[in-house]
C-alpha cells in the first residue's frame, strides 16, 4: 500500500512537470494576447527585463535576467527579446552593461556590449565625440558636487587686474567622469582633481588651448536649461564701471544755497559751489 502511494505520487510530479515544461514551450512560441476592453485584443511580445541593477561593466549573467509579456505596439526600439541573445555559449566571453541598467528596465541593445568587448568610457560616449580631462579643485568644479551625467558650462578666466576677464567657450557640455569614476547612477560626489567631458573634436582643440590660456571653471546646469545662446566677455573693469556708473534717469544732487539781502532790500538767492 506505501509503495503503491509512493508511486502515485511520483507520477503526479512528473505530470505536473510536463506540463509546466509544455505551458512554457508554448507561450515562448506563441505571442500573448491580452483583452483591454470587450472586442479589443492587444497583442504581446516577450521582452527581457533586469531583475537587478546592473552596473556599468558587470558581465550579464542569467540570474540578472527574467522574461515578461509586453505590449507589442509600446515595445521600444531596440529592445531584447530573446535572453539567449546576451548569454554566452559554454565556455565564451560574456557581454557586458555598457551604461546602468536598473531593475525592472528593458535590457536595450544599445546598452549591452559585443560578446568578449572590453567596456570602458568609450561605449559611453555619443557618436562622433571625445573624452578629454581638464584639471579642476573643489572652487573651479562647483564644490565637488559634480557627477558623471551632469552638465555644464565652461568659462575662461585670463589676465590680471582691471584687464582680468572671463567669457563662457563651451555650453552645455556632459560629464562623462569625475577623476576614474564614470558611473552616472553614483549619488555620492568628491572633490575630484580632474574632470572628463564629452565634447567634438573642434570643442576639444578650444578646450586645450583654454587650458594653456587661463583657469577653467565649470558652472553646473539646471535640468531644466534653455535654449543656449553666445555670451560675451566681460572684464573686471564692466563690473567695477557697472558698479559706480549713475543710474539713467537719475536726478542730479540738489546745491546748496543762501539768500542775500541787497542794500536796496531786495533778497537773492545765490548758488554756493
Amino acid at each position: 500500500m506505501a509503495m503503491r502511494s509512493v508511486l502515485v505520487a511520483m507520477l503526479g510530479v512528473a505530470i505536473a512537470g510536463g506540463s509546466a515544461i509544455g505551458a512554457r514551450q508554448y507561450l515562448l512560441a506563441t505571442p500573448a494576447l491580452s483583452l483591454n476592453q470587450p472586442g479589443e485584443v492587444t497583442e504581446m511580445v516577450q521582452v527581457v527585463v533586469a531583475t537587478r541593477d546592473i552596473p556599468f561593466g558587470t558581465a550579464i549573467q542569467p540570474q540578472m535576467l527574467k522574461a515578461i509579456a509586453w505590449p507589442k505596439a509600446a515595445l521600444p526600439p531596440g529592445a531584447v527579446t530573446n535572453a539567449a541573445q546576451l548569454l554566452p555559449k559554454q565556455g565564451g566571453e560574456p557581454r557586458r552593461a555598457t551604461r546602468q541598467i536598473s531593475a525592472g528596465e528593458i535590457v536595450l541593445a544599445s546598452k549591452i556590449s559585443g560578446f568578449g568587448d572590453k567596456v570602458t568610457v568609450v561605449q559611453n560616449l555619443s557618436p562622433g565625440t571625445r573624452a578629454m580631462s581638464i584639471k579642476v579643485d573643489a572652487v573651479t568644479a562647483v564644490a565637488g558636487l559634480l557627477t558623471p551625467g551632469d552638465r555644464v558650462d565652461i568659462m575662461l578666466t585670463q589676465g590680471r587686474g582691471d584687464d582680468m576677464r572671463a567669457v563662457t567657450i563651451l555650453q552645455n557640455i556632459r560629464i562623462v567622469g569625475v577623476d576614474q569614476k564614470t558611473d552616472e547612477n553614483r549619488e555620492q560626489a568628491d572633490v575630484a582633481k580632474t574632470v572628463t567631458v564629452e565634447v567634438t573634436p573642434e570643442q576639444g582643440q578650444a578646450l586645450a588651448l583654454a587650458q594653456k590660456a587661463g583657469t577653467l571653471s565649470l558652472t553646473l546646469r539646471t535640468l531644466d536649461a534653455g535654449e543656449d545662446k553666445p555670451l560675451a566677455a566681460m572684464s573686471l573693469a564692466d563690473i567695477l564701471q557697472s558698479q559706480t556708473a549713475p543710474d539713467e534717469g537719475e536726478a542730479p544732487a540738489a546745491k546748496a544755497t543762501i539768500k542775500v539781502r541787497r542794500a536796496a532790500g531786495a533778497v537773492e538767492t545765490v548758488e554756493i559751489n
